[in-house]
């Protein structure tokens, strides 16, 4: 755990703020969260799953948050909530507040005249403005960002160092957006002529709705024509790429190195695991669950989990399963023909 936060609460007061049932000394101060195995006796632990509950004996945790299901599985003081991961987020989040932003310009910062700036904004070191550009009151942009001619930043927004959002895009309001992150790079499109390729001009932009999260290096390119669109509530993980054209439905949450063609559409409340690849010029139904490393080569209509990867083994026997698996297309017609003998053969017989 990093530095010890000053700020603290009692579980009563935590308890008032974001409900639960109480049980056991409401007195308890608490000054962090932690894990059950690194708790001390001022922290706050979660029990999310039952496999960690032979956990609660050895833990020195001040409280503890469970679910129902647990609400007697310890005798220290707790706070029972029908999910206790968020509530435990929630709590964190109440510990662990966000710096202040210390609104102005630092000195090194190259500001375009013709921006707007909120008078409450933060704008760091090195930091570049563009022509015409925009950041809204409250936000927060880090050492060494690029907001490009045109671009805007909404309100309460925080930029970490070196984001580049390009000309014209634009991010919501309470957005995060982690180091080298890249907004608004050109889509690969290319037309092929005569051997070579041919640059296509990327006209459209990213746009960017409130309340999105995105990680370190993710990189999210700007439409072709039409906007490359994150609506609100998007969580996306470290190093995704995002190309062109991309549509991605409110509350989805993408994990890292996941790949994302092309002019596809992905819904609402989705949840896509690390590794993913979804082909372009797709559709995803809302509340669609892509397991991690699964290849999407078509559309997906219904809700559900969808899984596609093949199973790890040892790399003799993965090399003997690959080789019969060349030979599934022969094997298919070998069996069509056995089934159009033995169906001739039972016509003879009848």
């Amino acid at each position: 755990m990093n530095k010890r936060k000053s700020r603290s609460f009692k579980l009563g007061d935590i308890a008032r703020r974001f409900g639960g049932e109480l049980i056991g000394n409401a007195e308890v101060r608490i000054h962090q969260v932690s894990t059950l195995q690194s708790a001390r006796s001022t922290d706050i632990a979660f029990v999310a799953q039952s496999r960690y509950l032979a956990q609660l004996n050895q833990t020195h945790a001040g409280a503890l948050i469970l679910g129902p299901e647990a609400r007697t599985a310890s005798s220290l003081p707790r706070i029972i909530s029908a999910n206790p991961y968020a509530y435990f987020a929630r709590v964190a989040a109440l510990l662990n507040p966000a710096a202040a932003v210390k609104p102005g310009a630092h000195k090194s910062a190259v500001v375009d005249r013709s921006a707007r700036i909120a008078k409450s904004a933060a704008i760091g070191a090195c930091a570049v403005i563009g022509k015409g550009a925009h950041v809204g009151a409250g936000a927060s942009i880090g050492p060494g960002c690029n907001i490009g001619d045109g671009a805007s930043v909404g309100t309460g927004s925080r930029l970490y160092a070196n984001v580049t959002v390009y000309h014209e895009c634009r991010i919501g309001a309470r957005c995060i957006v982690h180091s080298g992150a890249v907004i608004g790079a050109d889509g690969f499109g290319f037309a092929p002529e005569d051997g070579n390729w041919r640059k296509i001009p990327q006209t459209g932009r990213v746009v960017i709705g409130d309340d999105v999260e995105i990680g370190a290096n993710t990189t999210i390119d700007r439409g072709t024509l039409d906007d490359t669109v994150i609506e609100d509530g998007v969580k996306l993980d470290n190093q995704i790429q995002i190309a062109h054209n991309v549509w991605i439905g409110a509350n989805t949450a993408i994990a890292g190195c996941v790949g994302i063609a092309g002019s596809t559409r992905i819904g609402r409340h989705c949840m896509l695991g690390g590794a993913a690849i979804i082909l372009g010029h797709l559709t995803i139904a809302d509340h669609v669950i892509i397991s991690s490393g699964t290849v999407i080569m078509k559309s997906i209509d219904e809700p559900g989990t969808y899984t596609g990867f093949y199973p790890f083994s040892s790399h003799q026997r993965w090399r003997r399963n690959a080789a019969h698996l060349r030979q599934i297309d022969d094997l298919a017609a070998r069996i069509r023909e056995l089934e159009r003998r033995l169906a001739k053969a039972q016509g003879n017989h009848s």
